[in-house]
């Protein structure tokens, strides 16, 4: 494990350990189960801050300069991407890390709700023996579910790299899903020092 961190630590570079911003964690003292649900509609893309659908088309011009016809399978595994596998994988990290007794769930009636703003994402590349991890930016707001208006803890995930960093991932959305991977990894740290 301290080799992992270390390589998180030299790989991450300019990259910030997340934190809290606002609020404390006492409001989950006791609490079986949080909702979560993962926020992209303001999402940006690269340095260039491309939007999300510059972004698609970006990868869509990309894939058909190298593989004619192949980017319909790309936009398929994209919509899946980002309404399934980057929260299930925000999730089973979270859930994998935590020792609170916290449940971070995707359905359900629950008190409060963990909305993941995500703000930004950069979907590295991968190139063999070379590769790069993405990076994920997200604002981690826990609300009351019957009043969302009311955000009782705030927390900044800026550039968060995803975990693969000795093997590389080809695919650009399996990358984007470890950084939701480790940014739920970072969620757990947090909640299970602040609820200890």
């Amino acid at each position: 494990m301290a080799v992992f961190i270390t390589a998180v630590t030299v790989s991450a570079g300019f990259a910030q350990k997340p934190k809290v911003v606002s609020g404390n964690l006492d409001f989950l003292k006791g609490q079986e189960n949080v909702a979560v649900k993962l926020d992209l509609s303001e999402v940006r893309f690269y340095d260039e801050n491309l939007s999300e659908q510059q972004y698609i088309d970006k990868r869509v011009k990309e894939i058909e300069e190298k593989k004619p016809g192949e980017s319909a399978d790309w936009l398929t595994d994209w919509n899946d991407a980002r309404t399934n596998r980057f929260l299930d994988h925000f999730i089973a990290a979270a859930e994998k890390h935590a020792k609170t007794g916290i449940r971070f769930v995707k359905e359900g009636e629950t008190p409060y709700t963990l909305i993941v703003k995500t703000k930004w994402i950069y979907p590295g590349w991968f190139g063999g023996i070379k590769n790069q991890h993405a990076k994920v930016s997200s604002t981690l707001t826990f609300v009351e579910t019957a009043n969302p208006g009311n955000a009782l803890l705030e927390i900044e995930a800026d550039r968060v790299p995803g975990d693969n960093f000795f093997v590389g991932t080809p695919n650009h959305n399996d990358r984007i899903a470890q950084g939701f991977a480790m940014t739920g990894r970072w969620l757990a740290i947090i909640t299970n020092k602040g609820l200890k």
